[in-house]
């Protein structure tokens, strides 16, 4: 293994009266430093959205021994590279993660405050002309704060006027990691966006979250929104997410949604239910669906299945 080399500089042993905020330190780093340097700190993160430790593997794919943790840390690593006095690169590491900076110096900022790492984190994301990298990295470290000012930060990014791209990001980490907060955002957001993109990408969002109302969201947006294509994403992450819950979302679909490239998207969704629980329904279909390019995809999805039941089918409507 190289040699662990990590010049650790510590800010502070405490909250005493009148410490500089995180960002007057952060910046005091960021313009003292030309050369390239690691700026890191930790702070309480939301639990079950662990993050891998990078450990390397050998010539063979194997990694290396070490601990195993059974129950994931209670915080998080926020780390910033830096150089040219700029923020090229934000990294989120699990709490419990060795650190290997191959001989750039990491400094490291002691007892900072949640709202204020998601304040710092804010302004990259929302610096105009930055690089992408570095916005994502930072919307994601803001994502995985254990603290509302990082449920406040995501909803202003995800609201109409700011970037789409910037959206789009907001919005998936709503769904993957901020609970019933972000599932009640999103909510709103399939519901009263004017854009057909952003409501497809809160789809996807609802279909990453825990939250158990998250379904019947997803499935009224299947029955309801205005958009053909929005509507069909919605019966399409329903399948990958809801099994036998969405069945009769798909199938009402098939059965009455007026536009045809929505019944196809259905009939796609049947198959891709678990374990064949779409297979005797696309066989109804195949059968008696009075679209003829509906029961043609029907039969296609059927054939691909490599399901008995379909291989009975087809040598039944085959026999002389």
């Amino acid at each position: 293994m190289r040699l662990l080399y990590l010049l650790v500089v510590a800010f502070g042993a405490g909250l005493a009266q009148g410490q500089p905020s995180l960002e007057q330190r952060f910046r005091e780093q960021l313009n003292s430093q030309p050369q390239p340097a690691w700026v890191g700190y930790t702070v309480p993160t939301v639990r079950g959205h662990e993050q891998a430790c990078d450990q390397g593997r050998d010539d063979h794919g194997v990694r290396p021994p070490g601990p195993v943790h059974l129950e994931p840390p209670d915080q998080v690593q926020i780390l910033m590279r830096i150089e040219r006095n700029q923020v090229g690169k934000i990294r989120v590491i699990s709490g419990d993660c060795q650190l290997d900076a191959d001989g750039v110096p990491l400094r490291w900022i002691r007892d900072v405050q949640p709202a204020e790492s998601v304040a710092l984190l804010a302004s990259l994301a929302s610096q105009a002309g930055g690089p992408d990298h570095v916005r994502d990295g930072a919307v994601t470290a803001i994502a995985l704060h254990a603290d509302a000012a990082a449920d406040e930060a995501l909803e202003r990014f995800a609201a109409p006027g700011q970037a789409e791209s910037l959206r789009d990001k907001a919005i998936f980490w709503m769904g993957a990691a901020r609970g019933q907060r972000g599932y009640e955002a999103l909510r709103r957001i399939v519901t009263e966006d004017a854009s057909d993109h952003i409501r497809d990408k809160a789809i996807f969002a609802l279909s990453v979250s825990q939250e158990p109302r998250a379904v019947d969201t997803m499935i009224a947006v299947a029955h309801n929104d205005t958009s053909a294509h929005v509507r069909g994403q919605a019966l399409f992450w329903l399948a990958q997410k809801a099994g036998k819950q969405a069945m009769s979302a798909i199938t009402d679909a098939v059965d009455r949604d007026p536009d045809t490239e929505v019944k196809k998207k259905a009939v796609f969704a049947l198959q891709q239910l678990p374990n064949g629980q779409g297979v005797p329904m696309l066989i109804q279909v195949a059968r008696s669906n009075k679209n003829p390019a509906v029961r043609k995809q029907a039969m296609f999805w059927l054939g691909q299945s490599n399901d008995p039941r379909a291989l009975a089918f087809f040598e039944e409507v085959l026999k002389p």
